[in-house]
């Protein structure tokens, strides 16, 4: 005979079950709005998931709901990493997935609860996107919503401001569900829509001339062990695919990396070679160039050459892939790891991406810089009247991370208000407008050539003044007022406790509760 205390144990099981299944639907929303799927409204609907989720949980319920939605988000997001090295990509996904965790225990189980959602999932983005190592910002959702119809609010709250849209987005729907609050969800979509408007019209600086460019794309294999075996063939193959350019022509850029010598670049046939192009050209060539530094190290920089051939500026790197370009901790880490595919670390540059060139200033972001708003605001508020990404992302078999470059430099074209001009030397090279827009993108593999006219600006937009300050202020008074209304006297005894557990005030025991949803 079963104890009458079975079924509501069984019921509590299955609750707690359900929820994490809701979780990891959640997160498996926000994976699919990523690129290369890009389903962007199952952003705001995997935020919505994720607030029913963790409704009336206690603490620990709450962070097991996160990770689990954190690891259906991080392990397909983060896939490509196990090309490369699956213990390093396991351990990636789960402190990725960590950050989620911590957002879920910061979201106060009753009242006040949607409130926290987003500004929570803000903090988690912010925090992710700094540490460790200086952060990890590929498969975030702002990358989601990019080719949506939020992604012009960029320009006045940049992808921190994006990302708390969605969640606002993703909280409202969670709340439409209810009767009494459905025409206050209804109203919050509503500046949802109005806040996209604004970051459309808002100011994006001034124009400033224009310029015709031409992104060239040598073509090759794909994949570490086709890139390793061919590399030799990289600079021959860029030369010939830059026979194609047709003139006149103002600024050539070829990708990062294509040009890799063992010292200097200056005074080497690498050298002669781009200054003979940029003179046979009449055009400034700016190229992604790899200069050995004795055994261990090396420098990862742009160069530009100018229409009489002389080098005339240059950029080196300042973010560095972790475990891409530098290995931190490499003596520890060599320990346990196989680092033999990493032998050398680069050097980090410092100052703002800016190249002073005869066809003005160019800001400049070297590949995975791409994915850090503030490389992009440095960049434009030193003077860049356009955005240089020379990118090499030949070493990834999938469509996976070339297609969150695009992404990205569509949400630091809007943020910055600045056309961007991206090679690859795989693909996928593109030009975009100052709005974000795909003007023209190559495929994958081939050689390719792109070229158009490309607006110059000066200035800036709201965000490229503001940046994330008031953004991250709003999410932390957000989280603190949440719990301040948690926190209140009669909530206090319910709040690591599922709600049917503990009745509201004024309610006898073991009457079900219809008002918790009302609490939000």
């Amino acid at each position: 005979m079963e104890s009458p205390a079975a079924g509501p144990r069984s019921r509590q099981r299955a609750a707690m079950w359900g929820g994490l299944g809701l979780a990891a639907l959640a997160g498996g929303c926000l994976a699919a709005s990523l690129p290369p799927l890009g389903w962007w409204p199952l952003g705001p609907v995997g935020v919505a998931l994720l607030a029913v989720a963790l409704r009336g949980r206690g603490l620990p319920a709450r962070a097991l709901a996160g990770m689990v939605a954190g690891l259906a988000l991080f392990v397909p997001g983060l896939a490509w990493m196990a090309a490369f090295s699956a213990p390093g990509y396991a351990v990636a996904a789960l402190v990725e997935a960590g950050f989620l965790a911590a957002a879920a225990a910061a979201v106060p189980p009753g009242r006040g609860r949607l409130l926290a959602v987003a500004a929570a999932l803000v903090l988690a983005e912010a925090a992710r996107s700094r540490w460790p190592f200086g952060g990890l910002p590929l498969a975030g959702p702002a990358l989601g919503q990019a080719n949506g119809p939020l992604a012009p609010a960029a320009a006045l709250a940049g992808a921190l401001g994006l990302v708390a849209l969605v969640a606002v987005a993703g909280a409202a729907l969670a709340a439409v569900r209810d009767r009494r609050t459905a025409l206050v969800a209804l109203g919050v979509l509503a500046a949802v829509a109005a806040a996209a408007g604004l970051g459309a019209v808002g100011p994006r600086g001034r124009p400033a001339g224009s310029l015709a460019v031409a992104a060239v794309q040598g073509g090759g294999p794909r994949g570490i062990p086709g890139v390793e075996a061919d590399f030799g063939g990289v600079l021959a193959r860029q030369l010939a695919a830059s026979g194609r350019v047709r003139l006149p022509v103002d600024l050539v850029v070829w990708p990062e990396g294509v040009v890799d010598v063992d010292g200097p670049v200056a005074g080497s046939g690498a050298d002669a070679a781009l200054g003979g192009l940029a003179r046979g050209l009449g055009a400034t060539v700016v190229a992604g160039v790899t200069e050995g530094v004795g055994a261990d190290r090396f420098r990862n920089a742009a160069v530009a050459w100018g229409p009489h051939g002389q080098r005339v500026a240059r950029y080196d790197k300042v973010r560095r892939v972790p475990f891409g370009e530098y290995a931190p901790g490499r003596r520890l880490v060599a320990r346990v790891a196989d680092l033999s595919l990493l032998p050398r670390d680069a050097i980090a540059g410092s100052g703002p991406g800016l190249l002073r060139t005869a066809t003005g200033p160019l800001g400049v972001l070297v590949s995975y810089e791409v994915f850090f708003a503030d490389r992009a605001r440095a960049a434009t508020r030193a003077g860049g009247r356009v955005l240089l990404v020379p990118i090499n992302a030949a070493s990834y078999t999938t469509t996976q991370v070339p297609a969150q470059e695009v992404v990205a430099a569509r949400l630091r074209a809007i943020e910055t208000g600045r056309a961007v001009v991206q090679a690859a030397p795989t693909g996928y090279s593109a030009l975009l407008d100052r709005t974000g827009r795909v003007v023209a993108q190559s495929g994958l593999g081939g050689a390719s050539v792109l070229q158009g006219t490309v607006e110059l600006r000066t200035g800036t937009t709201l965000y490229g003044r503001v940046g994330d300050g008031p953004v991250l202020a709003l999410a932390v008074v957000a989280v603190a007022l949440a719990w301040i209304r948690a926190l209140r006297p009669d909530r206090r005894a319910a709040l690591d406790h599922p709600p049917s557990e503990v009745a509201p005030r004024g309610t006898p025991a073991g009457t079900p509760d219809r008002t918790r949803d009302g609490g939000r």
